[in-house]
């Protein structure tokens, strides 16, 4: 299967993974034709990019981190959450409360549970999801994002579960900010910008609040906006005054941010995001957490169409767990000629290839691609 952006398939194409609504319903199934009306509907619901079906790639595999059931699941237990949490608020010593937040420790546990027992580098691209709030998906993203980099920093189960409630948490202060101001796809004012930094306020004073939830949880919601240098909010914190699992969560939060799809703009490639988190290291990030990140997620996923630096033409076939940037490359087109069959490429082992660009737009034809 290829990786390719919405907006450049032709009516035909045959679609390579199912496209699920968060209630568990496939709103398109795989090896489905795409007519025109879908992917309109598709660009509509702010899809940037889908699997198709390829005859170079048809035997490319794409895993998920987590299985689709538990991946729907873990939106709706938030998006259930979360709700609840909005009309009812918090009430001390509430049993609902407290089951609430137990749910959502085991739904931490259940996450960690598939990721620890998968070798593959991390790649939510893989996962084409679509929920009516972009917070609830956001949520669970960061929470498997965290897991992973806290995981690759070497950090004990009990921290992981700990960094795993916070990241699901992190954003929950957003149920208290008026919809019309959270949900509006134009640009923001000065003052609704203001309005909507108060998540963290709010998330940190409600959750606090609870004898069942970790105070560590609640700093994840107040600190997750803080940065290095001092510029972050709400307490324009600096270096080792942000707690270390809001240092991990606010790089989940800006990566996931910037590659998720969005009806507004369309989304990064995780080697652009990456590209976005490096620009702030020292400022913003911490050098060694990005450089840990960048180690535990596919640079360049499965299915990618790439350029090399000699100007071979291939799509990612596999990739190296240890070096994530040096995935398998299959190239398909060598000095302008398409290749039949094509050959697979290790850039771990060929050092002195590297990839220049990457290329998402549907391929017509070999003309198409030289020209791009």
């Amino acid at each position: 299967m290829r990786l390719v952006a919405t907006r450049t398939i032709e009516p035909g194409t045959m679609l390579a993974k199912p496209i699920y609504t968060d209630r568990r319903k496939v709103l398109i199934q795989k090896e489905i034709k795409l007519t025109k009306n879908m992917l309109k509907r598709l660009l509509q619901l702010g899809i940037t990019y889908v699997y198709i079906h390829d005859e170079y790639t048809k035997d490319i595999l794409v895993s998920s981190p987590v299985s689709d059931e538990l991946r729907i699941d873990a939106v709706n237990t938030i998006k259930q959450s979360f709700t609840r949490f909005q009309k009812e608020g918090f009430v001390e010593g509430s049993y609902i409360f407290e089951q609430t937040g137990k749910q959502m420790s085991g739904m931490v546990q259940n996450l960690l549970k598939e990721m620890q027992g998968k070798d593959e580098v991390l790649s939510i691209l893989s996962d084409i999801l679509i929920t009516d709030d972009y917070v609830f998906s956001h949520s669970l993203n960061v929470t498997i994002y965290s897991l992973a980099l806290a995981t690759e920093l070497g950090l004990p189960q009990r921290k992981l579960e700990e960094i795993g409630l916070g990241a699901m948490l992190h954003d929950v202060g957003k149920m208290f900010i008026p919809d019309e101001i959270l949900q509006k796809e134009d640009k923001l004012t000065d003052y609704e910008f203001e309005v909507i930094k108060h998540h963290t306020d709010e998330g940190f004073n409600f959750l606090r609040k609870s004898q069942n939830i970790p105070l560590l949880v609640a700093h994840c919601a107040y600190q997750h906006h803080e940065r290095l240098n001092g510029s972050g909010y709400p307490r324009g914190l600096i270096q080792d005054e942000i707690h270390e699992y809001a240092k991990i969560i606010g790089i989940a939060d800006v990566f996931d941010a910037v590659t998720s799809n969005r009806i507004y703009r369309d989304a990064m490639l995780p080697h652009e995001g990456l590209e976005v988190l490096y620009a702030g290291v020292g400022e913003l990030f911490d050098k060694n957490m990005v450089e840990a990140f960048r180690k535990s997620i596919a640079v360049y996923p499965n299915g990618l169409t790439v350029e090399l630096n000699d100007g071979r033409i291939g799509v990612v076939s596999k990739q190296n767990p240890t070096v994530p940037d040096r995935p398998i490359i299959r190239i398909i087109e060598e000095n302008g000629e398409r290749l039949d069959p094509p050959y697979e490429l290790d850039l771990l082992k060929q050092l002195n290839f590297v990839i220049t660009s990457c290329d998402t737009t549907f391929p017509k034809t070999r003309e198409n691609i030289n020209n791009k």
